[in-house]
């Protein structure tokens, strides 16, 4: 076991993990945040997206050690009390979900993608999506969603 110190969603934690477990059992089974979903286990789908440091990665092939002395940032960490982040928000009014499996980790990388491009272009939102799959939707109203989203956090909404 090692003991590891990082901050999630704001909040510091002090923890003690195998140094074989990865990111996203750590965030499911040991703290309970179960928005950050498992796809596939190997990188490919994109569902167990977090931001680590401000950056996306994918939870399932980062072991928990490697979150010693930094930041992690899951889609339980983005709504502040009862209010959603605009991006949740868009994702709701413009349908871009549907049976919203993938949803945690699109609004992840969609949020790494607006923090560092308040006014990216479709291909640009489109590029920043693609390590994230969707078997539902085209994704036509993800894409739109985003460019709300993008929209509204330009126009000073409460964007975390």
């Amino acid at each position: 076991m090692r003991e590891i110190h990082f901050k999630i969603n704001g909040e510091k934690v002090r923890l003690s993990v195998k140094p074989n477990r990865t990111l996203l059992e750590m965030i499911r089974e040991d703290l309970k945040l179960t928005g950050t979903r498992e796809g596939c286990g190997v990188g490919d789908c994109g569902a167990c997206t977090v931001l680590l440091d401000g950056l996306p990665v994918n939870s399932c092939l980062v072991l928990a050690v490697e979150a010693d002395g930094r930041e992690i940032l899951t889609v339980e960490g983005l709504a502040r009390g009862d209010r959603l982040h605009p991006i949740q928000e868009a994702f709701i009014e413009n349908f871009g979900l549907q049976c919203g499996f993938c949803t945690p980790g699109m609004i992840i990388s969609a949020k790494a993608l607006l923090d560092r491009n308040p006014d990216p272009s479709e291909h640009e939102i489109r590029e920043a999506i693609s390590g994230n799959l969707c078997r539902c939707t085209g994704y036509v109203k993800i894409v739109e969603s985003i460019k709300k989203a993008a929209q509204r956090l330009r126009e000073g909404a409460d964007g975390v």
